[in-house]
């Protein structure tokens, strides 16, 4: 089928996404609708999946892609544009020198591995001196985990650390490729699940949003997949 003809209002929108890095879905609704009236095209409040899908189709040839995917510390709609010619962490290679890279790669170790999705900020600056790049001054590794949040990789919670949603749509495959054993998607929204909740009796993961969602309704919560008792809040 032919790709749908990109308009001013497609190029614009694109052009404030790439901007951003990152959009949350209410925000991204609001600039298509302006997009949308600044250049007279067609609007319908409930199209901007296929609106994008427009935009991503002449994205296509240049290995780009804007992509939807969910927070997980409160299930909302995100958007962001995902290079697909080269891994997330190639691309940070050109931002980030050898051994910020290296520290970046080690925290979200501690991350993926970490019970709950979260990594402290002494077990990450602890890891600065033991670098095998470039060991990094404690000062120096608090002032790039600064610049990770600022750059939308990592976010910050009361001195703990997490993946950026921004960070956790770009990296999905590389995660999912990298971290085989450990790495799970969610059983009810089916991607990639960091901050998640785990049954005990078969190992199927969930978001949190997602577990409030699928128990909402249900006085006695049981897993989706085994059936038994759900052990947690």
């Amino acid at each position: 089928a032919m790709a749908a003809q990109m308009t001013d209002a497609h190029r614009r929108f694109l052009q404030v996404l790439m901007s951003h890095g990152i959009m949350e879905g209410s925000v991204a609704r609001k600039l298509y609708r302006r997009c949308c009236e600044i250049h007279k095209v067609y609007y319908a409040h409930d199209k901007l999946d296929d609106f994008i899908r427009t935009i991503n189709s002449h994205l296509q040839p240049l290995f780009m892609q804007v992509r939807k995917g969910l927070s997980e510390s409160d299930g909302r709609a995100h958007y962001a544009l995902v290079n697909l010619a080269e891994t997330e962490i190639t691309r940070m290679a050109s931002d980030y020198a050898e051994n910020e890279l290296e520290l970046f790669r080690k925290t979200m170790d501690l991350i993926i591995f970490s019970e709950n999705g979260f990594a402290s900020s002494t077990d990450i600056l602890n890891l600065a001196d033991q670098l095998q790049t470039k060991k990094m001054k404690k000062k120096e590794a608090e002032q790039l985990l600064k610049v990770f949040v600022e750059d939308k990789w990592l976010s910050e919670r009361d001195g703990e650390y997490t993946l950026h949603t921004r960070c956790i749509i770009e990296m999905e495959q590389y995660i999912l490729s990298n971290y085989q054993d450990v790495a799970r998607k969610c059983n009810i929204c089916h991607s990639l699940a960091i901050q998640s909740q785990m049954c005990e009796s078969c190992g199927i993961v969930m978001h949190l949003p997602c577990v409030r969602k699928y128990f909402r309704a249900q006085a006695e919560p049981r897993c989706p997949q085994c059936n038994d008792t759900w052990p947690f809040d």
